[in-house]
């Protein structure tokens, strides 16, 4: 009796966790965040927090995208994660992360990219994955960070990000920007200046409502089946 209400409420906050969820999309890239996040554009990054105050301060994503140049490659992205990064402190300071992992092929999509991990890369006392890719002319950097104390309660937040993450190339993405600087490398990753500011922001609430209306139907469809298993069994007895 206990099993089957069990497994009821896995799958149901299962499928609500996945239901809270929405799409940003700029010229270059998209990936789900969780429906209290936003995305703003700050100077030449796409910065995605928590809207909630103290949230804002627990977890953070930042996109950096640019035009490809003769640094950008896999071997050079994955030999600068396999090292100590350093990071600057709130007294002016530097100090080195620490490579919690060391960095591996991903494979998202129909791309290969290269996963790093480490703590204290870009801020003091925060879990940092850093996931790069190419995709025809244009590199992609995305890094989700989130103080250690708090990294747990974002991880599934972080987990559905990362394998959503989609790189499209069109025709207006693959022009070499007119004020293009030459500055051709990513790396050292966390730093990397962006050619052009990326694309619009785009959350397609539209799409999000049609998914989430899927989402609740086999949630429904679900819940009535293991309604029904409970009650035969109770039957039986």
């Amino acid at each position: 009796m206990n099993r089957p209400i069990s497994i009821f409420f896995v799958i149901y906050i299962f499928f609500m966790g996945i239901a809270h969820s929405k799409q940003f999309r700029n010229s270059y890239v998209s990936f789900e965040i969780p429906d209290r996040w936003n995305c703003i554009l700050e100077s030449t990054e796409w910065v995605c927090r928590s809207q909630e105050t103290n949230e804002s301060k627990e977890a953070i994503i930042v996109l950096t995208a640019k035009e490809r140049g003769p640094s950008d490659t896999l071997t050079i992205y994955a030999d600068y994660m396999k090292s100590p990064i350093p990071a600057k402190t709130k007294n002016g300071g530097t100090i080195n992360s620490q490579v919690m992992s060391a960095p591996s092929i991903k494979k998202i999509k129909d791309l290969d990219w290269i996963d790093g991990f480490h703590l204290s890369s870009e801020i003091p006392n925060y879990y940092t994955r850093y996931v790069a890719t190419i995709k025809d002319n244009v590199a992609v950097l995305v890094t989700f960070s989130a103080h250690k104390e708090f990294y747990t309660k974002y991880t599934t937040d972080f987990f559905n990000a990362i394998n959503s993450l989609s790189v499209f190339v069109t025709k207006k993405s693959l022009q070499v920007p007119q004020n293009y600087a030459g500055n051709d490398s990513l790396a050292p990753i966390p730093s990397a200046p962006v050619s052009e500011p990326i694309g619009g922001l785009a959350i397609d609430n539209h799409a999000n409502k049609k998914s989430n209306k899927l989402i609740y139907i086999i949630v429904s469809v679900v819940c009535a089946a293991i309604g029904l298993l409970i009650l035969i069994r109770n039957r039986k007895k």
